[in-house]
């Protein structure tokens, strides 16, 4: 691996660079060609360029980039689609570039990169090379999966379990059912409050359930509608806590709210109104490098905005994983 200073000397000079935006999320389409333009006219130049109308491509389209040798990729799209780079780019000595053109652009936020796309090029054009962390989890396969035998083992050699590098969080609960069930008519049109219009919707129906967290030889239980585990700094659009961070060498587990509907919409709102000034010290968080996560009953596992697994999982932190591009006053540990 080269160092950071040599990954970005040969992005600058003579290296090779490859563009993907997905033109299927919500601006992809409407703002491809005038990415391009913006691109060009700051300079930035690609060997290849693959405009990804079909999603469920990425991975096979990932194998062709991957076989340029490229020393940088830049990826427009939402968070799903950074979330599908970042799986094939984690471990690697290549840089990903980010243009947030999704609905909430959470890893982009927490990469503290500018949300409209003349600044995400500035930051492209101007930005620095630096290290991020990323999740990993194992899990039972989703419902409807292929059978514990037609699974492939992963790193861990086990059959039968779900395993994915993840950017951003791991939730568990009603934000599930909302990433299901939340129109994309609505989302075109409203755009984030499409998942909050979701969520008042399907509370009512909604049954709480009681999570075992196991951290070292600690073990907590508690029992609410919604679990998640953060990566990154920012959940549905809104900072987790002031001093969260995708480089900070931690998960941190919270739940928001407990068996009563109304807590859970009490300390939504809370978390919206005070997720700057809160602190992971607080009791609230508890974090860690290695968790297990089990719950009564079994749950669909909600990973970066795709059903990738059930409970019971094991999540860890790989630490500097990630090589991205952000701007110079990104704080680079």
């Amino acid at each position: 691996m080269r160092s950071k200073a040599e990954l970005q000397s040969a992005i600058r000079g003579t290296g090779r660079a490859v563009l993907m935006i997905n033109v299927r999320s919500r601006r992809g389409r409407r703002l491809y060609g005038t990415a391009r333009r913006l691109l060009d006219v700051a300079g930035l130049e690609f060997a290849e360029v693959f405009p990804v109308d079909d999603p469920d491509r990425l991975g096979e389209l990932f194998e062709k980039v991957l076989a340029i040798e490229p020393d940088l990729v830049v990826v427009g799209g939402g968070d799903g689609t950074i979330a599908e780079a970042v799986g094939h780019l984690a471990h690697r000595d290549i840089a990903l570039g980010v243009l947030p053109l999704g609905t909430t652009n959470n890893f982009a936020r927490s990469l503290e990169l500018p949300l409209d796309l003349p600044g995400a090029v500035r930051a492209l054009r101007d930005g620095k090379v630096a290290d991020v962390d990323v999740g990993w989890f194992e899990a039972t396969p989703p419902s409807g999966a292929a059978p514990a035998g037609d699974v492939p083992a992963g790193d861990s050699g086990v059959e039968g379990q779900a395993e994915h590098i993840f950017a951003n969080m791991i939730s568990i609960g009603l934000s599930v059912n909302v990433a299901e069930q939340v129109p994309h008519e609505l989302k075109r049109a409203i755009g984030r409050a499409a998942y909050a219009v979701t969520a008042v919707r399907l509370l009512p129906r909604h049954e709480a359930f009681r999570a075992t967290i196991r951290i070292g030889d600690e073990t907590y239980e508690m029992d609410t509608h919604q679990l998640n585990v953060a990566n990154g700094a920012h959940h549905s659009g809104t900072r987790i806590a002031r001093d969260a961070s995708p480089d900070d060498r931690l998960l941190a587990v919270y739940r928001l709210g407990d068996r009563r509907r109304l807590r859970l919409a009490s300390a939504t709102a809370r978390h919206v109104l005070t997720g700057p000034r809160r602190s992971l010290s607080e009791d609230a968080f508890l974090t860690t490098d290695h968790v297990h996560i089990s719950t009564e009953p079994p749950m669909q596992v909600d990973v970066d905005g795709e059903i990738r697994g059930r409970t019971p999982m094991t999540i860890r932190l790989l630490g500097n994983a990630l090589r991205v591009i952000v701007p110079q006053s990104f704080v680079d540990t």
